[in-house]
This record gives structure tokens, sequence and C-alpha cells, in this order.
């Protein structure tokens, strides 16, 4: 019987916090777990690895462990810069192998009624790049929800005064989904496509 205070109840609590991942889920995980203890030790190597060396790139904001990261000075198309939410989104751009170009990790969307403004995200940060120059199209690739429109509606309006090229991803990838659950020829379809906004 598992005790509120046993180490494999906190497992197993640890375990629910993951997205997805229900009571059952997490039990089922957690015995695993414990029927092969090389496994476990695998697990906790890698995520103390992770939290050691895994950080943000101070350019694009996108999680590496080399700052800055490769993408940021590797050769890239300098003048275009895609806008994403988050690096799995930048993650799947990159599968559909149609960008060429720079990225910028907003590290969410605008979102009111979770308390999320504009100042809570690197938007800031992308307007800096963009009127430092070199810069001549701005490619908003947030997702096609109603946070992501209203950043994409942000954002555009934020820089127009720049003089930049704002382009949006075309609506190949379907509304309401989240474009890291995109396949790589959608992704690269809606990239083709982008219009000017």
């Amino acid at each position: 019987m598992l005790t509120k205070t046993s180490s494999l109840s906190r497992l197993v609590g640890e375990l629910k916090k993951l997205p997805g991942v229900g009571e059952r889920t997490a039990l089922r995980l957690a015995f695993h777990l414990l029927k092969s203890p090389q496994n476990m030790t695998a697990l906790a190597e890698a995520l103390v690895d992770v939290r050691n060396r895994v950080r943000a790139c101070s350019i694009c904001f996108v999680i590496t462990e080399d700052d800055p990261c490769s993408i940021c000075t590797g050769s890239r198309e300098p003048g275009t810069i895609c806008v994403v939410e988050n690096s799995q989104d930048l993650m799947a751009l990159e599968r559909s192998n149609a960008y060429h170009g720079l990225y910028h990790v907003l590290e969410g969307a605008i979102s009111p009624l979770a308390g999320i403004g504009p100042g809570d995200l690197r938007i800031g940060e992308l307007l800096e790049r963009v009127a430092g120059g070199g810069i001549n199209e701005v490619v908003i690739a947030t997702n096609f929800t109603v946070e992501g429109e209203a950043t994409a509606l942000y954002l555009t309006k934020a820089l127009k005064p720049l003089n930049v090229k704002v382009t949006r991803l075309a609506h190949g990838i379907p509304l309401g989904s989240d474009i890291e659950f995109v396949d790589a020829a959608t992704v690269q379809w809606a990239l083709q496509g982008r219009n000017e906004l």
C-alpha cells in the first residue's frame, strides 16, 4: 500500500505533473522504472544533465547547449527572422527544410486570460534585433490559435514602423493547431505560401 509520504507516491506525483500524464499512466511509468533500475539511473542522469547544460540562446532564445546557438552562428540567410512561440515550433519548422533564415523564440503567446502580456514575452528583444538593421523580412509563425493570432496582430503593428516586410505563415496549417504537431510537408507548404500582412 502506498502512503502519501512514500518515495513511490512522490515519484507518481511528479510524473503526473507532466503534460498528458494522469494517475494511471504515472503509476504505470513508475512501476516500469522500478523494474529496470538501469533505466531509472539513466533517466535521472539525463534529467540532471539537461538541467545543468540546456539554456536559452542569448540571441534567438531557442533552447541550446551552446550560446549562441548553432542556428545563430551558422550560415543562414541573415536578412530574415522567423518568429515562433517556442522551441518546439522552431524544431518543427527546421524539420520541413523549407526555411533557411534566422529565428526568434517569443517563449509564449499573448494571453490576457492567463495574465500574459507583451512584456512577458521576448518581443522587446525582437524589436531591438530588427531595429539594429540588416533584417528585410520578419515571418510570423505563431500558432493558429486565439493567442497566436493576437500575438501575430500585436507583432505586425509593432514591426510596421521599422520598415521591414512582415509576413505570416499561410493558413495551410489548420486553425486551432500547434505547429509542433503538424507534418513537415504541411509546414513546408505553409512557409512557401506565406503572405505579407
